[in-house]
């Protein structure tokens, strides 16, 4: 378990290495080379946080437009309501129909809630879009500067 989280990191310093040996063997392109190379990294790092935080929208709403079903049934609810009753004390009994109203209310808190937090998820979802596109952008014009000179 612990390879799979030390080995990206010893891949990447050796990506790093790779190229650093590159551009010192290469004195003439070494510092464009590095240049190309940043602006690609970022590239490629901002593009996935857009994709990701797209993916992650779209999985929301669709978390917002059908709501994940409540699990518990109602024999569950009305048998969990009975064990809560302690013997000995005097406590009214409430009706079949008033169990049922706190069923139904119970399932529609419970709908809501996760109407709420895909509400939520989305808005912190925008944060990976809005913050990396501008960056995004002005690194892909800068690519476009630096081919065409």
């Amino acid at each position: 378990m612990v390879v799979l989280v030390i080995l990206p990191f010893f891949i990447g310093l050796l990506l790093i290495a790779f190229i650093i040996i590159a551009a010192v063997k290469n004195k003439e392109g070494g510092e464009k080379m590095i240049r190309h190379l940043y602006t690609y990294l970022v590239l490629f790092a901002t593009l996935m946080m857009v994709i990701g935080g797209g993916i992650s929208i779209f999985m929301a709403t669709a978390d917002l437009v059908s709501p994940p079903a409540y699990y518990q049934s109602y024999s569950d609810f009305k048998m969990m309501k009975q064990a809560e009753k302690v013997p000995g004390e005097n406590q009214e009994s409430l009706s079949e129909d008033e169990l049922k109203t706190q069923y139904d209310q119970l399932i529609e808190d419970e709908e809501q809630r996760q109407k709420n937090n895909a509400v939520n998820q989305i808005i912190k979802s925008l944060g990976f879009i809005v913050i990396p596109l501008p960056i995004f952008i002005y690194f892909n014009r800068l690519r476009k500067k630096i081919i065409e000179t």
